[in-house]
């Protein structure tokens, strides 16, 4: 016979397993959907850096012309405390001086070197004119009402501090976005400016994850409005996070099963949350992230994915 557990236990799990999945397809029911200021198809990395120098003024002006819907940045903070675009700290990759932008004033930081390699396309390289640095000001006064999304690495809370006081400066709190990877360094940014909209970091996007498989994400608030996440079907062909290629076939087979999920995306988006994928170059990985209900790619060539856009019009 039965046990009396199993016979209380298998009506209430699969009760709890009908009702997670109907309010999973139907999120509106429990949460208000958040109405985002904008709707980013068309994400450029670095400003575009396959097409022209990264995070130049003229990649910016490509982009833009382009039709880009957002730009996606990293800021750096200089000796003399100007805030920069850079994705590193160190100037050596970018513009072959070995030293930390923090170590510079503003007006001495060196000119990028003359072609880069584009991190997310290994063996192409892009060119440009314009080689200067550039002041996240410049790019606020240049663009007032262009959405972008600016990614902090490090717990600078000076730097933290200088992005919140000019996004406030220029009014455009709900068309920037707080984005890192760390939530202890997340934390500092809402703080110090709780107006702008932010992103999961690693942690949170693995909590996420975790309520999504047991059923509980359709019950739980969540106050992230971004999800910046990369595409696993490009890992061991663009992106290589390990130096082992075994390590790097394992975690594509790993991360395309447990994120690479419709239904997941689709409830995020059904609460206002916009997913975005980076960093697809390339026709057929804008096919699967725009096939899973994505928001929108980030891409390190704004004009392939315009093209694409405008030939696949949703």
């Amino acid at each position: 016979a039965m046990s009396p557990l199993l016979y209380y236990a298998l009506p209430a799990l699969g009760g709890y397993i009908m009702l997670s999945i109907f309010f999973l397809r139907r999120p509106r029911l429990l949460h208000t959907p958040w109405v985002p200021a904008f709707c980013p198809r068309l994400g450029a990395h670095r400003g575009g850096s396959g097409e022209r120098l990264e995070n130049t003024m003229e990649a910016m002006e490509n982009a833009m012309a382009l039709r880009a819907d957002f730009l996606e940045l990293d800021c750096q903070l200089t000796k003399d405390g100007v805030v920069v675009v850079s994705h590193d700290k160190n100037l050596l990759r970018q513009s072959g001086l070995n030293k930390e932008v923090s170590s510079l004033d503003f007006e001495n930081l060196p000119l990028y070197k003359e072609e880069l390699e584009v991190y997310f396309s290994p063996g192409h390289f892009a060119h440009g004119s314009d080689r200067h640095m550039v002041r996240l000001e410049d790019l606020f006064r240049r663009f007032p009402r262009t959405p972008m999304s600016v990614e902090v690495k490090g717990e600078n809370e000076e730097l933290i501090h200088k992005i919140a006081g000019l996004v406030r400066c220029f009014d455009r709190s709900e068309i920037t976005v707080w984005a890192s990877e760390k939530s202890s360094v997340m934390q500092k940014c809402k703080a110090a400016n709780p107006e702008m909209p932010f992103s999961f970091t690693l942690s949170r996007a693995f909590w996420m994850l975790l309520l999504y498989y047991v059923g509980l994400l359709p019950f739980i608030p969540i106050p992230e409005k971004f999800v910046f996440s990369f595409l696993p079907t490009i890992i061991n062909r663009t992106y290589f996070p390990f130096s082992c290629p075994g390590l790097n076939q394992l975690a594509a087979m790993v991360s395309k099963w447990f994120i690479m999920r419709k239904s997941l995306i689709r409830h995020l988006e059904g609460r206002g949350i916009q997913v975005i994928f980076w960093c697809l170059n390339e026709e057929s990985d804008f096919d699967v992230a725009f096939g899973l209900g994505a928001t929108g790619v980030i891409t390190d060539y704004p004009t392939a994915l315009r093209r694409y856009l405008d030939n696949h019009r949703t």
